[in-house]
């Protein structure tokens, strides 16, 4: 099989190098408001490593937020948005330096803003 690299669309808007077609996302939803889960994804961030940037995408609504950083020299893009008034999907994305998805990493992040949630409680 020939695997070609290309570009990847990311989880918060943007495009980085890499190997499309492989999975490399996993997806939380949570009973807590936009601004809980967007703050506990970046505390997460900075825990385990470099946050790089925050923003509000301005394309979508005014709601959906994002989150960059890097962990374990690995590329981490999270999606924070609302699915309803009471529900808030996050979306973790892991991209290695080579291109490819790291999904063990992308479950653990999901799970720490997970736990940071319900502690938060």
């Amino acid at each position: 099989m020939l695997w070609s690299t290309g570009c990847v669309d990311t989880v918060s808007g943007r495009q980085t190098g890499g190997f499309p077609l492989l999975k490399d996302q996993v997806e939380g939803r949570y009973e807590r408001s936009v601004e809980q889960t967007f703050n506990a994804a970046v505390e997460v961030v900075r825990f385990n490593g470099t946050l790089l940037s925050e923003a509000t995408l301005h394309s979508e609504t005014n709601s959906v937020r994002t989150v960059e950083g890097k962990i374990n020299q690995r590329s981490v893009f999270i999606r924070v948005e609302p699915v309803d008034p009471k529900v808030t999907s996050v979306i973790v994305q892991t991209r290695t330096t080579g291109g490819g998805g790291d999904m063990y990493l992308a479950h653990e992040i999901e799970k720490q803003i997970a736990l940071k949630l319900a502690v938060g409680k």
